[in-house]
């Protein structure tokens, strides 16, 4: 750490034991501390002390969310401490075996199976590139595989590591991918035999030991050979460096090659009796360990499978037959017992390397392919870096490879750091790294350590002790890695790359020299046992044909060196090349090999010496990272930018730091100035091309800015969220105390009210009493006042009286006196008055008539006096017009007046008699009061008598109502009782009918459930037999052709395509392998011993199976022939009916009863095409005036016209049969009136009917008919008959009626049902509102009524698009009618008289008829048949003409044909055309890939059916796969939800460039696609259901698959993203009405998936909730996905181990299967509807595009 650590930041510090432990510093570093104050994890403070000299800080650790990285160089800290810790962690806590660094796949042995070695898995890993799913082994081995197929260029996958690691089941399961997912050229299983040789080459070259029970004790190198479309076509091995010495001795616990102990195991079987074999026990080289057993293995077994694996190959097991009979061939040589074991020893070990070289050689050949070998991949299985208590020469040369491999690793690292730096346009700068060859150059340059041993070899008198002190006069002092143990002079010790190794000079020599007795070797050749011979021949003749390649590679492991003839009995060296020296040269020819090919690494780790499983060293850990090279890597990438990020994703993580005016359209340049301000040095970053490169820490320092970022977001939001709380407990705490308030107040004011209330009581009394005696004593008073006031008063009022009537009189005499006197007064006024205006009048008239007279005189006067009488006329005039206008007024209101008074009066009238009414029942009622008085007195009497009785009846009746109120309540009591008795009896018995009612239906339910469950099972049982059928039937065509092209033609070469679908061809490039026959040398020229033998075992086993094959194949076609013989027959009776003879008269009457229906059925439904035009159309379509309107009104009037003139044409007809009075000739006129009515019956078109009769007319006439012989022989009653038959057919289109009208009203019943369900529907979700708070009822409201609007809106666009189609058809339906009435019009006759009709011969109705009729059948002729299936099926390309057929048009032509081929009853005809069909789908369907349209139409091919489901399945599937992961997964469709983890983007080298983004609108567009490319095909509804349930089961499948194997899409955010994808294709099944298809069921585990993402992980609570919630999922799915959990941010918190076995604990009792992923391959059995079609085949027409004009119609 350079940087100055921080208070509580996280550091490593050593530790003797755990190699590092994890602390945190208690005090802030300054520079010169010499003591770090730190707190471990274990509660402990420790004072750790610096280096004085290096005075080098503790290395930090990365932050939380960075450990359990897939790659190890994504660690923002990158050192040996973060390396282990983060393969700890994944190791231990996620279960997790394999880790990237870099390049390299880190594989760590768990000692158990595990499930992630599936078929599935290798199907999940196809095709993907290696930094998109997990670490595995199998993406490394598809990286391989896609860079052979993409830069044509070999590779090899290089496995190293300890014994015990794992490296042989590494390697193992890296060709079991190849041989998967590439499969073979041919059908001869070369990837089978590839396979096979793996349990051969484990049981004679692995072995026991101390630390692997099958530890490989060889090296090496698998070459497996493509072509060039990339199959398999061969394999080639190379084998390094056998442990001869394990075959003469083993260590303690250890044990021989496995194959000893296999024979042993096997000794009882009759074909190992000679071989004399026992117990391993009973062999020296096998007892030596003292453990002949190993736990969990059965020698016996193994060998069973070692024997398989032998016959597969063609290698006899009896090679080992001779290790056991050369003790019987012996010579004898007088030697010491000591040379004589030696020598034994030596022999042993020498026929073992032999005998393993020729196994070798035998499996190389046959595994070899005659093919040209394309490409290969080598996969290297070799020993690791090695180093124990005493190492010997086999230790040398292993740690000699490991450097020579290690120094080609870190060459290819460099130089793939190089190639990065320099396609970024980084500056590159030299990082030191190791270099290793000093180390090499020791051990193999001239006078090296092999050099000088090679040397020593070759003196007479050299030993180990001479070669030891060479080595220490050449090297000692002088190489810095060589060098002299203290306590020893016989060895010496070199500074490997991985660590110090001392090795024992003693046995160098030997070993080396590996000298065996030439006599011996003699002895061998000569023997009688033919193999000893073939093994020790010259190496010339032994060399294997694959290993004699145009490389020059020489023999694998070969015995090395021919023997050197010497003098009798003297010993001689065998070989002239030492064995340390053909190690070098196969190393050299190793290194040339992986140098010219790109390299895979794989190191695998042991974690453990004790083989526990998931049990970590942190020691030998430690020791094998620092071996293997991984921590090199690391070192590499530290010293320069390790983190490495594009820019996008830099900007997405990051985007929290940025600024709003920070943010640019240019990502890169808003990165740039973003980093300017966060990072201050600028050599910490280096800006590249498309990325940004970091150094060691960085990701760190802006992660932890991003945290403290968000952290103080997250603070301001929960300070805002809390505040809000409180102030929410605030309001409802005050809510609380003034309701408590409001209580207690109340209650106070009660109590006070209560006592006012009382108070003012009191006083009241007080008042009233006190009132009472003060108004008692005014009473008295007051009456004494009264009386003496009442006398007073009296006296006082009649002197008053007396007063006023003597004032009275007085008045009346003076009102009259004064009254005279006024009156007389007034007269003489008014007399004198009158008198004076008389004379005053007088006076004045006299003046006004001087000046009238004077006026008179003059003529203007009189023309004034005109004028003015003009205008006084006209005055005069509207001054009597206005008074007769006021006098109507009022004459109006009088007679309004009139009619008031008159209604007043009579109710002045009716008020009046009512008065006196009134007062007559007054009089009545004062009499009757009077009498009331009485009677009352009366009453009173009685009533006080009646009291005094009622006071004694009441006393009675109080005692008897107590004594009935204690009997009832005795009683009620009793009956309550014996209620409470029957409710319970009742309950009980409820009870129990409910629980046997339930348990009933429970039964029924689970019954029904088994035998649906028991149906699928075995309808899927029997499609995958059939699809097993379908399969070995195609193999065997395959392998006839192949037998065929062996003979004739050399096979042709293949290219792969792709990884995912190199078993899939268009259906244009079928015939492409031909072509490619031209890249193939001939062979024709080798010899015939050199051609590939044929697999005779395989060929009889698949010719068994076919024949087996046939014989079901032929007991079916004899089943369905007894089958169509028995149809045949049962129709045969049904044609055999009396044949009934009709007339011409019978036809002539029922054709007219059917045109007068016929017309009246016409006008009723243009009737209701104005009714429907009217109502269904848009206004602006229908209205008034509109041209649309215009145009139907007048062919609707047209229309009617026509049905007039139809109208009297029956007339005409009606005439013509009465008129007729001669009859007909019956031979003439008789016919089969069943089959008239059948062909009556089949005509639908209204003009065909007369046409027809008109033809039938024609055809019966007779040249001279007599008109006159109409009633003989019963004609008549012919006409009756034809005229029931009329009536039947009227009757049966009437039930026809009927049964639409039924139909009608079942719709409409259904109507009503759907509406009841809807009703009941909403009243549950208004229930469901009701109980949810007010802000989320609203929220659910709007989003209900949204929801509810939005299908409305849909379903009324529906009615609208089918209301618009209806207008169209009723458009061209009426242009139909007008234009057949118009052909009719043409012949149309004039009318005649009857006379005419009677004298002339009948003439017939010119109606225009069909020149034929067409019955629905076609005919072809025989030879024309393969044209046709041809044309209709082979040739028929639906993505051309056929898109513009009718659905199902090739189907419905085949079946016409059939069907004319059954009516002839030509059986042969009929079964070579189903035949020819069946066969010619079958070839489309090996050859094709898009949908064919026969699914579903009248062949009654159910098994073909089921093939040709199953071939669409598999189409849509591939078209669909490659979009669910990224569109489901990958793509983000809610933006900004989840962010980018600091992964580093370190991908690996070459992958495949992006083809483009899938999002989930492209998945949609897809199934959009899908759906109405069925829909137009025809495709039963009941079937698309079925598909799209498929095509759901795999989107689900694949994406729960992908989610399962990544680690970094186990996120919560990850599991919004997927359930908002879910809900997009709900809302898909939606607008497309499939819910009830199944198909959502299908996406319930991940659903659950995604949800157990997002919930809580913590309590037990938390447990209980997710197994009652994850159903769907199995436990292993459960349990992967927790431990896949991980956290994006900071605040996240990742799962615990100890929540995750609790999690195992509860579900350990669910019974589900293990396996971990979902079988995306898995195909639901289909079920086939049937829905017969309503498409006429008379109507079909068959358009000239398909080319079959040699086809007639009848």
């Amino acid at each position: 750490c350079e940087k100055i650590d921080l208070y509580f930041a996280r550091v490593w510090i050593p530790d003797p034991e755990e190699v590092w432990k994890s602390a945190e510093l208690l005090k802030d570093y300054k520079p010169g501390d010499k003591v770090l104050l730190l707190h471990l994890e274990d509660g402990k403070d420790l004072e750790y002390r610096l280096d004085p000299k290096t005075k080098e800080l503790p290395h930090l650790r990365n932050p939380d969310i960075l450990v359990g990285e897939n790659d190890l160089t994504a660690l923002s800290y990158l050192h040996e401490p973060a390396v282990l810790h983060n393969l700890r962690v994944r190791f231990i806590d996620s279960k997790l075996i394999y880790t990237y660094c870099g390049i390299v796949l880190v594989a760590i042995n768990p000692y158990e199976q595990l499930p992630i070695y599936g078929e599935d898995i290798i199907n999940a890993y196809s095709g993907q590139n290696m930094g998109d799913m997990d670490p595995h082994i199998f993406a490394v081995a598809e990286e391989a595989y896609k860079q052979m197929a993409r830069d044509e260029r070999n590779q090899s996958i290089i496995v190293s590591g300890e014994s015990g690691a794992g490296k042989t089941v590494s390697a193992k399961y890296a060709m079991r991918y190849f041989a998967t997912v590439s499969g073979s050229a041919s059908e001869a299983n070369v990837e089978e035999k590839v396979l096979a040789s793996n349990p051969i080459m484990e049981s004679i070259g692995n072995a026991k030991t101390t630390r692997n029970d099958n530890s490989s004790r060889f090296g090496k190198y698998i070459e497996i050979g493509f072509d060039k479309r990339y199959r398999i076509i061969g394999a080639n091995m190379r084998t390094y460096l056998l442990e001869k010495s394990r075959v003469v001795f083993q260590a303690e616990e250890e044990r021989n090659y496995h194959i000893f102990y296999q024979l042993c195991a096997s000794a009882k079987l009759p074909e190992f009796n000679m071989l004399r074999l026992g117990n391993a026990n009973n062999f020296n080289y096998t007892k030596q360990g003292g453990s002949p057993m190993i736990e969990g293995v059965d020698d016996a077994k193994e060998m069973a499978h070692t024997r398989q694996a032998c016959t597969l190959l063609g290698i006899f097991i009896h090679f080992f037959f001779f290790f056991f009979f050369f003790f019987f061939e012996t010579y004898i040589k007088p030697i010491s017992k000591l040379q004589a074991t030696n020598a034994r020893d030596a022999l042993a070990k020498h026929i073992y390397a032999k005998l393993f070289n020729w196994i070798v050689d035998h499996v190389n050949q046959a595994l070899h392919s005659a093919v040209k070998q394309h490409s290969f991949i080598g996969v290297l299985d070799i020993y690791g870096f090695e180093t124990f208590e005493i190492n010997s020469f086999e230790q040398f040369c292993i740690n000699y490879a490991n450097e020579k491999l290690q120094q080609q690793f870190n060459m290819h690292v460099f130089k793939l750091e190089q190639e990065e730096y320099m396609k970024e346009q980084i500056p590159w700068t030299l990082i030191d790294f190791y270099d290793n060859q000093p180390c090499i150059n020791l051990i193999e340059s001239k006078l090296g350590i092999l050099d000088l041993l090679d040397e020593e070899c070759k003196m007479p008198k050299g030993t180990d002790d001479t070669w030891a002190q060479k080595l220490y006069n050449t090297h000692l002092n002088k190489c810095a890695l060589f060098e002299k143990p203290r306590l020893s002079n016989k060895a010496f010790i070199i500074q490997h790359f991985a660590d110090k190794v001392e090795y024992q000079c003693e046995g160098f020599l030997e070993k080396n020299k590996d000298t065996v007795f030439e006599e011996q070797i003699k002895v061998l050749k000569s023997s009688k046992f033919k193999m000893l011979p073939e093994l020790f021949q010259d190496d010339e003749k032994a060399i294997s044909p694959t290993s004699a390649t145009s490389s020059g590679r020489t023999p694998l492991t070969r015995t090395p060196s021919k023997p050197t003839k010497g003098r009798p009995g003297q010993m001689a060296k065998e070989h002239k090349k030492t064995v340390g020296h053909q190690f070098r040269n196969s190393l050299h020819l190793l290194m040339e090999t992986l140098n010219a090919t790109t390299p895979h690494y794989v190191r695998c780790i042991k974690p453990n010496d004790f083989k526990f499983p998931f049990t970590f060293d942190e020691k030998r850990a430690v020791q094998q990272l620092r071996a293997c090279g991984v921590l090199e890597t690391i070192r590499i990438s530290a010293a320069g930018f390790p983190s490495r990020w594009t820019y996008q994703e830099f900007f997405s993580r990051y985007r929290v730091l940025m600024k709003q005016k920070d943010v640019l359209s240019d990502r890169k340049q808003t990165c740039k100035n973003v980093l300017e301000k966060l990072i201050l040095d600028k050599d910490k970053y280096q800006f590249g091309k498309t990325k940004i490169f970091f150094r060691a820490g960085q990701v760190a320092y802006l992660e932890k800015l991003r945290a403290d970022k968000l952290r103080a977001a997250c603070i301001r939001i929960q300070k805002t969220i809390r505040g809000w709380l409180l102030r929410k407990k605030y309001l409802r705490m005050r809510k609380a105390a003034i309701t408590v308030q409001r209580y207690v107040r109340g209650h106070q004011a009660r109590c006070y009210a209560k006592f006012l209330r009382r108070t003012k009581a009191a006083t009241i009394i007080q008042k009233y009493w006190r009132m009472y005696t003060v108004r008692r004593r005014y009473k008295i008073r007051r009456t004494a006042t009264i009386v003496l006031q009442s006398y007073l008063r009296g006296y006082l009022a009649r002197n008053r009286y007396r007063k006023i009537l003597r004032e009275h009189k007085a008045v009346i005499i003076q009102k009259w006196v004064r009254g005279w006197l006024a009156r007389t007064y007034y007269k003489r006024s008014m007399h004198a008055i009158i008198y004076l205006q008389c004379c005053f009048r007088r006076m004045m008239a006299k003046r006004e008539l001087k000046k009238l007279k004077i006026e008179a005189r003059s003529v203007e006067r009189y023309k004034k006096l005109h004028i003015g009488m003009e205008n006084k006329i006209m005055q005069l005039q509207r001054k009597v017009d206005e008074q007769n206008k006021d006098y109507k007024c009022l004459m109006e209101k009088l007679t309004n007046l009139e009619g008031i008074y008159n209604t007043e009066t009579e109710k002045l009238r009716s008020d009046l008699e009512r008065l006196q009414l009134s007062e007559e029942e007054a009089r009545i009622a004062t009499g009757r009061v009077l009498s009331l008085q009485e009677e009352i007195a009366k009453l009173r009497k009685d009533l006080e008598q009646t009291q005094s009785e009622k006071k004694s009846i009441e006393e009675r009746a109080d005692r008897y109502k107590q004594e009935t109120e204690q009997l009832v309540s005795d009683l009620k009591e009793e009956n309550s009782l014996l209620k409470q008795e029957k409710e319970a009896l009742n309950h009980l018995i409820v009870e129990q009918a409910k629980e046997m009612t339930e348990t009933m239906e429970k039964k029924l339910v689970e019954e029904t459930k088994q035998l649906e469950l028991d149906l699928n099972d075995e309808r899927l049982r029997y499609q995958n037999l059939l699809n097993e059928f379908s399969r070995l039937e195609e193999r065997y065509d395959d392998l006839k052709e192949e037998m065929t092209l062996m003979v004739n033609v050399p096979k042709p070469g293949h290219k792969r395509t792709d990884s995912t679908h190199s078993s899939n061809e268009s259906e244009y490039t079928f015939s492409s392998e031909i072509a490619e026959t031209e890249d193939i040398p001939s062979r024709t020229e080798e010899p015939s011993e050199k051609k590939v033998p044929l697999d005779m075992s395989l060929f009889l086993k698949l010719q068994k199976r076919v024949t087996e094959l046939e014989q079901e194949k032929q007991v079916m076609q004899d089943e369905l022939d007894r089958k169509e013989e028995q149809v045949l027959r049962s129709k045969a009776k049904e044609e055999e009916r009396p044949q009934i003879r009709g007339a011409e008269l019978e036809y002539e009457s029922l054709k007219r009863q059917e045109l007068e229906s016929e017309n009246k059925k016409l006008k009723n439904e243009l009737n209701e095409l104005r009714k429907a035009l009217s109502e269904k159309s848009a206004p602006e379509m229908t209205a008034p005036g509109a041209p649309a309107y215009r145009v139907l009104m007048e062919q609707l009037t047209s229309v009617s016209e026509e049905l007039d003139v139809r109208k009297e044409e029956v007339l005409i007809l009606r005439s013509q049969l009465v008129s007729q009075k001669e009859a007909i000739q019956p031979k003439n006129t008789m016919t089969d009136s069943t089959i008239l009515l059948e062909d009556v019956q089949k005509m639908k078109d209204k003009g065909e009917i007369a046409q027809a009769y008109i033809g039938l007319k024609e055809t019966n006439r007779s040249p001279a008919m007599d008109c006159h012989e109409l009633n003989e022989d019963g004609e008549l009653w012919l006409v009756y008959e034809g005229l029931k038959q009329a009536n039947r057919l009227l009757e049966s289109q009437l039930q026809s009626q009927k049964r639409s009208h039924e139909n009608e009203a079942e719709a409409l019943r259904g109507e009503i049902q759907s509406l009841k369900e809807e009703n009941n529907r909403q009243q549950q979700l208004l229930a469901q509102n009701l109980q949810l708070p007010p802000e989320a009822r609203i929220e659910a409201s709007l989003q209900h009524e949204i929801t509810r609007l939005t299908n409305e809106n849909l379903d009324l666009m529906e009615q609208l698009e089918k209301q618009d189609k209806t207008v169209r058809k009723l458009k061209k339906q009426l242009k139909v009618f007008a234009k057949k009435i118009g052909e009719l019009e043409v012949g149309q006759m004039e009318n005649i008289s009857p006379g005419q009709i009677i004298d002339e011969p009948i003439r017939p109705v010119n109606i225009p008829r069909k020149e034929k009729d067409f019955q629905g059948m076609l005919e072809y002729k025989k030879e024309d048949e393969q044209k046709l299936v041809k044309n209709l099926i082979l040739e028929l390309k639906p993505r051309g003409v056929a898109v513009n057929l009718i659905p199902g048009l090739p189907a419905y032509i085949l079946f016409m044909c059939v069907r004319h081929a059954d009516y002839l009853n030509d059986d042969q005809k009929v079964r070579s055309l189903l035949t020819s069909t069946i066969n010619s789908i079958k070839k489309v369907l090996k050859v094709s890939t898009w949908e064919f349209s026969f699914l579903r139409h009248e062949l009654s091919c159910h098994d073909l059916a089921i093939q040709i489901y199953q071939q669409l399945v598999r189409v849509l599937e591939n078209i669909l796969q490659p979009m669910i992961v990224s569109g489901m997964l990958e793509h983000e469709t809610i933006q900004g939800v989840s962010g980018v983890k600091p992964t580093g983007l370190r991908k690996r080298t070459s992958s495949i460039a992006d083809e483009g983004t899938y999002t989930l609108d492209s998945i949609l567009r897809q199934l959009n696609s899908f759906h109405s490319v069925m829909c137009q095909h025809g495709m039963d509804p009941e079937l698309i259901k079925q598909v799209v349930k498929q095509m759901f089961y795999i989107v689900g499948a694949v994406t729960l698959n992908n989610l399962l194997l990544r680690k970094d899409m186990c996120s919560w955010s990850k599991g919004m993203q997927i359930r908002y994808n879910v809900s997009q294709l709900e809302e898909w099944l939606r607008d497309k009405n499939l819910m009830n298809s199944g198909a959502k069921e299908t996406l319930e585990p991940l659903i659950q998936a995604a949800q157990l993402l997002q919930v809580k992980k913590k309590t037990d609570d938390d447990a209980e909730a997710i197994c009652s919630m994850c159903n769907a999922l199995t436990t292993a799915q459960i349990v992967k996905v927790l431990n896949l959990y991980t956290p994006v941010n900071e605040f996240e918190e990742r799962v615990s181990v100890s929540f995750i076995r609790t999690i195992q604990m509860r579900l350990r009792d669910r019974k589900d299967s293990p396996q971990l992923l979902m079988d995306a391959k898995h195909i639901f059995p289909v079920t086939f509807p049937f829905n017969p079609s309503s498409l006429a085949l008379e109507t079909i027409q068959i358009p000239a595009s398909l080319g079959l004009g040699f086809i007639s119609r009848v």
